[in-house]
């Protein structure tokens, strides 16, 4: 601490004595020291500290939704590919009450607490980030902010949900690019762990938790090792095998002896409560993992599937999922186009395969709808695009009943925006509501630039 710091203490009669290293100093007997200090001089004190220049504040989470809002004149993404081009959307109590064209009904605006003319902007539903670390990793490179994996090969009851930290910095920047849900998954291992669905504007995990333990994750094994055959990929495919039978056979006992925690978290897959997402890249490794899980009578979900465009009609005669990861991506064949992970989406769009688009690791999510809004360029169509980042992503989470798309009876969660949300040079985030809460969109990035802003 410094020196001026060390003269206000001795001001208030706090003495401090200054340690070898100049402009620092160790308070003697602090304790004792501050209990006989008077009511009026710890309120100086208290003053003080709250006057200092703070140039990083957590946005605090929106209070429920007190009174009916109305939003008119913005051009309307509904997110099931339908575009109203002048609506009129309002919604109370968190949940949508009208998303209709404002030139065909009549509005009584003295009914709404709020109205917001949205006149020349846009209107999306939120946009849903798969598999991500988001509210898992603060910092990459501080491993003690590092919270996505643990040791062991088979750890399906490790859970992100009570993981998940809601007062990660890295939150309030991703929001302002419309992401407005989650789902923080683990790693490492051959099972992960199991996922869970967060809403990304809540003071605990209890609060964020939208569908707790969605999923659990699975890293099917390479078929390739280097630049040649795996040698060991069937015994380790065996080994999962196994562990699947034991755990089917487990949860298929009324009254185990002795329970099994491992195989307790399991019971969702053979239910139908949860899903099963499979990372894995490969036409063979695709194949592979689709059939395993269909054997075992659970619903497989594909992450990653850099080559699912070679076998489109596979995955969609399998009804199986896509979420494919960021476009922003080398191919991984080397005879493959070098634009091929833009082309995927298209592809596997034109086959009927459900896909969504999923960014890398925490903070780069913020590109998430940039990523969707790339694929365009290859003949996505632009809806669509906005679909893959809504509705699928609900759809594959199992939540399109209550969000993913702008319809009455759904929450409200859903943004405004000045431009395009998927063009990064137009996409101006204004207002974004989660389940009718609106949000404080100030973030870390947007304080340090208001701060310099002052120096340069």
């Amino acid at each position: 601490m410094s020196k001026p710091f060390s003269a206000m203490m001795n001001k208030f009669g706090l003495s401090c004595a200054v340690n070898a290293r100049p402009g620092y100093f160790t308070c003697t007997d602090w304790l004792n020291q501050f209990r006989h200090m008077t009511s009026r001089t710890l309120l100086i004190f208290a003053l003080l500290l709250s006057a200092a220049p703070v140039f990083s504040q957590r946005p605090v989470p929106a209070k429920a939704q007190s009174g009916s809002i109305l939003i008119t004149g913005a051009t309307a993404h509904l997110g099931n590919g339908e575009v109203i081009a002048n609506s009129a959307i309002s919604f109370e109590k968190g949940k949508l009450t009208m998303v209709a064209d404002a030139t065909t009904v009549r509005l009584d605006r003295t009914k709404y607490s709020k109205v917001i003319d949205a006149t020349g902007k846009h209107v999306y539903p939120g946009f849903i980030a798969l598999g991500t670390r988001l509210g898992l990793v603060e910092i990459d490179a501080a491993r003690a902010t590092v919270d996505f994996s643990d040791v062991g090969a088979f750890n399906p009851n490790l859970r992100t949900l009570v993981a998940y930290n809601t007062d990660s910095d890295v939150l309030p920047t991703v929001r302002s690019n419309g992401i407005l849900m989650t789902q923080p998954a683990p790693e490492g291992g051959t099972i992960s762990g199991t996922s869970s669905v967060m809403q990304l504007d809540a003071w605990n995990w209890e609060d964020a938790a939208y569908k707790a333990d969605d999923a659990i994750w699975l890293n099917w094994p390479s078929a390739r090792s280097g630049s040649g055959k795996n040698e060991q990929y069937d015994k380790e495919v065996q080994d999962i095998r196994r562990f699947f039978d034991e755990a089917k056979a487990y949860v298929k006992q009324s009254s185990p002896e002795t329970k099994n925690l491992k195989f307790e978290s399991m019971k969702g897959l053979f239910d139908k409560k949860q899903s099963l997402f499979i990372r894995t890249g490969s036409v063979r490794t695709i194949q592979d993992a689709v059939l395993f899980a269909e054997s075992a009578g659970i619903s497989p979900v594909i992450v990653g599937g850099e080559e699912s465009w070679r076998i489109t009609d596979f995955l969609k005669s399998h009804n199986t999922p896509v979420v494919l990861f960021p476009p922003q991506s080398l191919p991984r064949r080397d005879d493959d186009d070098v634009d091929q992970a833009y082309k995927t989406g298209v592809q596997l769009n034109d086959a009927g395969v459900l896909f969504t688009v999923t960014g890398i690791g925490g903070w780069r999510q913020r590109n998430l709808p940039f990523q969707a809004g790339q694929m365009c360029a290859y003949g996505l169509p632009r809806e669509t695009a906005v679909s893959s980042v809504t509705l699928n992503a609900a759809r594959i989470l199992g939540i399109d009943k209550t969000c993913g798309s702008l319809e009455i009876g759904k929450d409200a969660t859903l943004f405004i925006s000045e431009g395009d949300a998927l063009d990064m040079l137009t996409c101006v985030v204004t207002q974004a509501f989660i389940q009718g809460r609106e949000i404080n969109l100030d973030n870390k990035h947007k304080q340090l630039a208001r701060r310099f802003s002052e120096k340069y």
